[in-house]
């Protein structure tokens, strides 16, 4: 059997390719389906299944674009109701492809239709798991996402923990191919590794640990952050179905637009989205834009921050593709077009620009203490790694929300971890009146090389 993973670090989100005599299925495929059919091609294989791990909520997947170019099956677990035509296939099912058989586990608590897919030779020994968002590299998925009136977080995490004890029976020997890697929202602190095993991850994922069904739920439940808003309006239109496929958004929204036109189309209230560096921005943007750069995990950023709104892009020459692509793989399908021209076309209209103050670490350390405060946007956990004394601690996804908590008349040094995020938050502020603002190059990651001393805060 052949496997190859298809790894978008955007998303952190991986698909695979798996193939065998002739015959291939897809699992958990992105919106952008152009690269599968493309390893069909290139390996004289015809895509017979597409296996769906679970609703998806951090993409829209790309299955029913896959079956209407390939004829293919769309396979998912017990209890899965959508609106085209699935196989909603019994807990242990099993599907042949080649000579190997893909046996169906029903693994609920992620969601209630979750599943994994094991694989088999064709001496009916088991190989390889693709285990979605239920098992992932020293984590498990998080079990809020589909807790809806009749069904809680609670009720969810106790399924998992049954799912994992079927699992944990697996042989040690099983590699095991996960949805999802670091990065990713769908669970609380996935390890950054590709692939892992059964033997590994029942030696060093915590949640497989010997422990209560109450142990396990207290602990599954805790500590789960706010999800990006944009995963239950995904999961609505993985269920449902969705209109446009990836060609005809890219025909109608990579749509350029004069200088003229950009500014009406400002004036109605569309985002202003600078897909450029980090650095780029800081030097000289457009007033009122934000900066999500397409160097890090973009569509995850777009999605924490903003709910369905129209889209105005900045880009780099050559970049307006694949922001308009990065978009729509998250369902953010209303992107009116890109400055034609870009940040110089603006100026050259005479237009004004506005700029970010950044200084390096070094810099930033000399000056702690002189009545500036200090805004550390990473997540919480990160934070009790380390942070610096009487840093105020605003997850990026929070700011919006805690921007009047805020003195537009103090100066804030902003930092993340490496840069990115910090960006981000630079221009979220700027874009709400704050003009006394620096940013951290580097972020923590450059503070902890200075050698100043950090500390663990007792509660975030």
């Amino acid at each position: 059997m052949y496997v190859q993973q298809i790894y978008t670090g955007c998303l952190a989100q991986a698909a695979y390719y798996i193939e065998s005599e002739g015959e291939a299925a897809i699992i958990d495929p992105l919106r952008d389906i152009q690269a599968y059919i493309d390893i069909a091609k290139a390996r004289n294989a015809q895509i017979k299944y597409i296996l769906e791990t679970h609703f998806h909520a951090d993409f829209v997947s790309g299955h029913i674009d896959l079956v209407k170019k390939t004829g293919a099956k769309v396979i998912y677990g017990p209890k899965a109701k959508a609106g085209y035509d699935i196989i909603s296939a019994d807990d242990g099912r099993v599907f042949t492809l080649g000579k190997v058989k893909i046996e169906l586990m029903h693994t609920p608590g992620h969601t209630v239709e979750s599943s994994c897919f094991l694989v088999k030779d064709e001496n009916g020994n088991a190989t390889s798991l693709f285990s979605g968002d239920t098992l992932f590299v020293g984590e498990v998925g998080r079990v809020d996402l589909a807790a809806r009136q009749d069904l809680t977080k609670e009720e969810l995490a106790s399924m998992l923990y049954d799912s994992l004890e079927k699992l944990k029976k697996l042989p040690d020997s099983v590699i095991v191919y996960p949805g999802h890697g670091a990065g990713s929202a769908c669970g609380k602190n996935i390890g950054k590794e590709a692939t892992t095993t059964i033997g590994e991850q029942r030696k060093n994922n915590y949640a497989l640990q010997p422990m209560s069904r109450e142990a396990f739920v207290k602990i599954i439940t805790e500590g789960l952050e706010t999800p990006p808003q944009y995963f239950f309006t995904d999961a609505v239109i993985n269920r449902n179905g969705y209109k446009d496929n990836m060609e005809t958004l890219l025909d109608k929204n990579v749509h350029a637009i004069e200088v003229a036109e950009f500014k009406k189309s400002v004036d109605s209230n569309a985002v202003i989205l600078d897909t450029r560096n980090a650095d780029d921005f800081a030097k000289e943007h457009i007033p009122g834009a934000i900066n999500i750069g397409l160097s890090g995990q973009f569509a995850i950023w777009v999605g924490s921050l903003f709910a369905d709104v129209p889209f105005l892009l900045i880009c780099d020459e050559g970049k307006e593709s694949e922001s308009v692509m990065r978009l729509a793989r998250v369902g953010y399908d209303k992107v009116l077009g890109y400055l034609k021209g870009g940040v110089n076309a603006w100026k050259a209209a005479g237009n004004k620009t506005l700029s970010i103050e950044s200084v390096s670490a070094i810099e930033f350390v000399k000056h702690i203490g002189n009545g500036s405060k200090l805004i550390d946007v990473r997540n919480e956990g990160e934070v009790t790694n380390g942070t610096i004394k009487d840093a105020i601690n605003i997850p990026l996804a929070s700011l919006p929300k805690k921007l009047t908590e805020l003195d537009k008349s103090t100066h804030y040094y902003v930092y993340c971890q490496g840069g990115y995020r910090s960006m981000i938050a630079n221009s979220i502020l700027q874009k709400n009146g704050f003009t006394n603002i620096t940013n951290v190059i580097g972020g923590m990651g450059a503070i902890a090389k200075t050698g100043i001393k950090l500390e663990v805060p007792l509660e975030v």
